[in-house]
């Protein structure tokens, strides 16, 4: 079952990049016509999707890889909301993957997961100002 994903991609641009309304233009035609596309920042550019999807990873994943495919030099500046899962949250804050799922788990008041499935997504956000009141 399909669902719909709201997440922004900004990229810094290759020096090689040529002219941002070819880009725009090149995005939505080849893959990215459910994103809003900003280029108010010289040298780079962020695209707001809508994405349909099986899972919050796959709308991403397929939104890199359209972006990919038309600008091979771009690289990731930010994704936001912020997803994660907990093996991050665990790195970010010094603790066992085991004990971020221990908090999560035990903690009726632990953030809701923004996706739960396979893999499951939390924003970033949420969860660090959660573990900052506990």
């Amino acid at each position: 079952m399909t669902k719909e994903y709201n997440f922004t991609l900004t990229f810094k641009l290759p020096t090689n990049a040529g002219s941002t309304d070819v880009l725009v233009d090149e995005l939505y035609g080849k893959g990215c016509d459910d994103a809003l596309i900003g280029t108010g920042i010289a040298g780079q550019i962020a695209l707001e999707f809508s994405r349909q999807a099986e899972t919050a990873e796959a709308a991403i994943t397929t939104a890199l890889q359209d972006v990919f495919r038309v600008v091979p030099g771009a690289q990731l500046i930010e994704a936001a909301p912020d997803y994660v899962g907990l093996t991050d949250v665990a790195e970010l804050v010094a603790v066992s993957r085991q004990q971020m799922r221990k908090l999560y788990e035990k903690n009726t008041d632990f953030p809701m997961p923004l996706y739960a499935g396979k893999s499951t997504l939390w924003s970033l956000f949420t969860v660090l100002d959660w573990l900052q009141i506990n």
